[in-house]
């Protein structure tokens, strides 16, 4: 039932004065307009947790049906980590963490990571220390700069003691091989009268500091096996994995040029990367355009299957190519999206998976026109409006001009008399460009003005080579250079005069 923002209900155009006026639905499946049936059955699916096929041609909703059973979800419960294997370390281990336990986990490592602070904050020795301050001046520069830019001599001191004309030992200099000077500077402060230990590590351009009780979580946490959070638990479970490689679908293991190498390169479990199947546990996988993923299909089929799947190296020549982590979860609900004339390009058995688990709607392309349905048209602009939010609010005016335009969409793409189509990207695009029409000319709002004048603007390049030239072949006959006519002369006769005779 459609109402006005102050809870009047909305039976026709003339209760209401423009889209600013209209209340819109809080739940997104309330949103999907014409869609009757399949909003039925995506309410089922995301109560139940069922596989869907949404089939049908491009702008009809698929993926707001998608988008919207996620949200029914409840938020995800568990956290995947990959944890260092020290006896094998080219296989890591997986750990599930359920949402409380990770989240003591995450409050532990804050803890743990101190208070980042500007280099002018700290101590000035600790600024020396840690290669931001120089002794000599007192200028402040970065640490990977071993010389002061100020006096352009290095950010050390001179030892007590040393010879000032021994030019070989002038200065002692206290940067690692003048690469910027220490990244750890351990002293002692007097806090509430007690002096405790203050650790200052170098953070990139600023400076971590470290109280004893973020020391002490550090020494908690070094006791545990190293390990990184995969999959975090705060996560949108909505995955949109359109046009997703294999390494972007099922995840990857990062190449390392040192081999791994524990001193110079960096662990195997650190260079994990979750697949969109991963990503995706506990939520919706939505692929559209499925058939385009080809063999790909058959993981997404197994990943289904098992609930399960492997990270490991897709690349032989990297050095990830031997790191496997097994058993990594992927429970999710797979919403796949495709048009009619591409079923037959889907795998056999990944149809049969969802159909046996699931569930196959094909989707509406118009909708009858009847008061009831134009209300829904009333909702719809009203939607694309606060969408977009760059254009002003349409009149009542401006969308009959719209359920007009829906009509005649219905009547000449579809071959539906008395109906309104539900192609609504398409429409929503005209909504788009009369919107823009009536900023421009400093409108307040969006009148049937801007949608008429919006409705020549909008046609497609086919409209418009029809409308100028007769046809699509008259277009091309007069865009053909003189050129092209003398090199395909043949072909140029046959656009002009049909004639086939060459084809004997």
């Amino acid at each position: 039932m459609l109402r006005t923002t102050d809870g009047h209900q909305i039976k026709k155009l003339e209760d209401f004065d423009t889209t600013s006026d209209v209340l819109l639905p809080n739940d997104p499946l309330d949103q999907v307009l014409g869609q009757d049936e399949a909003v039925e059955i995506a309410r089922i699916a995301a109560s139940q947790r069922r596989h869907l096929l949404i089939v049908g041609p491009p702008g009809t909703g698929k993926s707001m049906i998608a988008r919207a059973i996620s949200i029914h979800f409840q938020s995800p419960k568990e956290e995947i980590q990959v944890v260092h294997n020290p006896e094998y370390p080219e296989r890591p281990f997986v750990e599930v963490k359920q949402r409380e336990e990770a989240m003591v986990d995450k409050d532990s490592l804050m803890g743990a990571e101190g208070l980042l602070i500007h280099s002018k904050d700290v101590p000035t020795n600790a600024a020396d220390h840690l290669g931001f301050r120089c002794a000599s001046c007192g200028t402040y520069s970065l640490p990977n700069e071993p010389l002061c830019p100020k006096c352009n001599t290095p950010k050390g001191k001179v030892k007590s003691g040393q010879d000032p004309f021994n030019v070989m030992g002038i200065i002692q200099v206290t940067f690692d091989q003048m690469g910027g000077g220490k990244k750890r500077f351990e002293t002692t402060e007097i806090i509430n009268g007690k002096e405790v230990v203050v650790v200052y590590e170098r953070a990139g351009e600023m400076i971590r500091r470290l109280d004893q009780k973020a020391l002490e979580k550090r020494r908690k946490l070094a006791q545990r096996r190293p390990r990184k959070v995969l999959v975090p638990v705060d996560r949108d479970p909505f995955i949109l994995a359109t046009g997703a490689s294999e390494t972007e679908l099922l995840g990857d293991v990062r190449h390392d040029p040192y081999g791994g190498h524990p001193q110079l390169g960096s662990l195997p479990y650190e260079r994990v990367v979750a697949g969109a199947i991963h990503e995706a546990h506990e939520g919706v996988l939505f692929i559209d355009e499925l058939p385009h993923l080809g063999h790909i299909q058959r993981f997404i089929l197994t990943a289904m299957q098992e609930k399960i799947f492997p990270i490991s190296g897709r690349n032989p020549q990297s050095a990830g190519a031997s790191v496997k982590v097994e058993n990594v979860p992927c429970d999710f609900i797979f919403v796949g999206a495709c048009n009619i004339q591409d079923l037959g390009t889907i795998l056999s058995p990944l149809r049969s998976r969802i159909i046996g688990s699931g569930y196959e709607i094909l989707v509406e392309t118009t909708m009858p026109d009847t008061p009831e349905n134009r209300l829904k048209m009333i909702q719809f602009v009203a939607q694309e409006v606060t969408k977009d939010r760059k254009i002003p609010h349409f009149t009542s005016a401006a969308v009959l001009e719209i359920i007009k335009e829906g009509r005649r969409r219905a009547r000449d793409v579809d071959g539906k008399t008395g109906h309104l189509t539900l192609r609504l990207r398409e429409l929503a695009g005209l909504i788009r460009t009369a919107g823009d029409i009536a900023t421009l000319t400093g409108s307040e709002f969006t009148e049937d003005k801007h949608i008429k004048y919006a409705v020549k603007r909008s046609r497609t390049i086919e409209e418009q080579i029809r409308d100028r030239y007769g046809s699509f072949t008259g277009g091309m006959s007069h865009d053909i250079s003189d050129s092209q006519r003398e090199m395909h002369g043949y072909n140029y006769w046959n656009i002009q005069h049909d004639d086939k005779s060459g084809y004997q």
